[in-house]
């Protein structure tokens, strides 16, 4: 599975850039990640929305467990 999303993201990375790509159409294709494996979803989150303190990785984790 995992395979399968890195593999979808190269072929929309390259499909769309040829060069540089944003962060941010990175980080949009990131909802199939959680639905794969939470605890991979929440330590790319940590990084991609850049979380400052300790409580915004709890309130994510609250989140996910939340949609469960």
């Amino acid at each position: 599975m995992i395979e399968d999303l890195v593999e979808s993201i190269v072929d929309s990375v390259t499909d769309k850039y040829e060069r540089e790509v944003p962060a941010e159409f990175i980080g949009s294709r990131s909802g199939r990640l959680r639905a794969i494996d939470d605890v991979a979803y929440v330590r790319f989150a940590s990084v991609y929305r850049r979380f400052q303190e300790a409580t915004d990785f709890v309130q994510e984790v609250k989140r996910l467990e939340a949609k469960q």
